[in-house]
């Protein structure tokens, strides 16, 4: 009898195929996303002309026609439009209104203590989502019950809320964490805790319910006749089956953090991408809006790409259906 085999040239063709195809759509969600922000700050009322001078700063009519020529704002819309793309393409973000700084250094400074913060919560709220899904996946209907209670409180409660209390608790009574700043390892805690309940909240209702459904299968009953534990049936045979789910949706709400961190980084004090925004929307400091709108953009269409890639790796089935079309 003769070893089934498989070609390397078809399945390298598909996944070529695949990674060429999701490139397109990145480049193409990057560009919609800065199209929109362009647009939105388009919309704005206001003269733009005020938002780089600043609103108690008079300027006689000649050096505001002078600054509307220095940076563009005389020039027609579509125009505009053109010259920030072929920037964009160039990796030039612009200068900040306020700062007088390029863009791109403005982030780069306060993006590792985000990154810090995104990849704390993410790894704290995975071991959160599985440590409660695979405790009561086909448990009690109390013990179930209790837990996803909980998860619906953690996952609805507004962020500043639980940043707020836990400051409350650890912080101002307790003394054991640090109140603000990003000094230590002791001030990403309590940010991090955080930013993962509700992500953990919710990535943990999700596996629970791939976990219960692969324990229905008959291969689980196969299992527990050789002698395996619940546990171990679990670990071994029922997480890997629903862990797909889990990474699709683990790479949609990690390209979304970004966004989370906003409210937590300003509650807690923390430098990061967060305060940079909200200063900049008080301020409205557009060319570091649109930084922040291109970058989010970016680690979205990587992440979902990264999964995507994982998902064809791992399931031939994907394969087969790339191949197809």
């Amino acid at each position: 009898m003769t070893a089934l085999t498989i070609a390397p040239g078809p399945v390298l063709g598909t996944v070529s195929r695949a990674v060429g195809k999701r490139l397109l759509a990145a480049v193409a969600v990057v560009l919609g996303a800065a199209t929109l922000g362009f647009i939105a700050l388009q919309l704005l009322p206001g003269d733009p002309v005020d938002w780089l001078l600043g609103p108690n700063t008079m300027a006689t009519p000649a050096l505001r026609d002078q600054v509307r020529q220095d940076y563009g704002f005389d020039r027609p819309v579509i125009v505009q439009y053109l010259g920030y793309l072929n920037d964009l393409l160039h990796g030039r973000l612009g200068e900040s209104y306020q700062l007088q700084q390029p863009v791109a250094k403005l982030i780069g400074d306060q993006l590792w203590s985000t990154v810090q913060l995104a990849v704390a919560a993410l790894v704290l709220a995975l071991l959160l989502a599985a440590v409660a899904a695979v405790t009561t996946a086909g448990a009690r209907p109390v013990a179930r019950g209790t837990v996803s209670t909980a998860e619906l409180v953690v996952t609805s409660a507004p962020q500043f809320w639980v940043g707020i209390l836990l400051l409350t608790v650890f912080s101002f009574q307790l003394r054991v964490f640090p109140v603000a700043g990003a000094q230590s390892f002791a001030a990403l805690v309590l940010p991090a805790i955080t930013l993962a309940l509700s992500i953990a909240g919710v990535l943990s209702q999700v596996l629970r319910e791939g976990l219960e459904a692969a324990l229905a299968q008959p291969f689980i009953v196969t299992a527990r006749a050789r002698g395996l534990s619940g546990t171990a049936v679990r670990l071994r045979h029922a997480f890997r089956h629903a862990a797909a789910p889990l990474l699709t949706l683990t790479g949609w709400v990690t390209g979304t953090l970004l966004g989370g961190v906003v409210p937590v980084e300003t509650v807690f004090g923390r430098p990061g991408i967060g305060s940079l925004v909200l200063q900049a929307v008080t301020s409205r400091d557009m060319p570091v809006v649109m930084g922040v709108i291109v970058l989010s953009a970016v680690v979205f269409v990587a992440l979902s790409t990264v999964v995507d890639l994982v998902h064809l790796a791992l399931d031939p089935r994907i394969r087969t259906q790339e191949a197809a079309t």
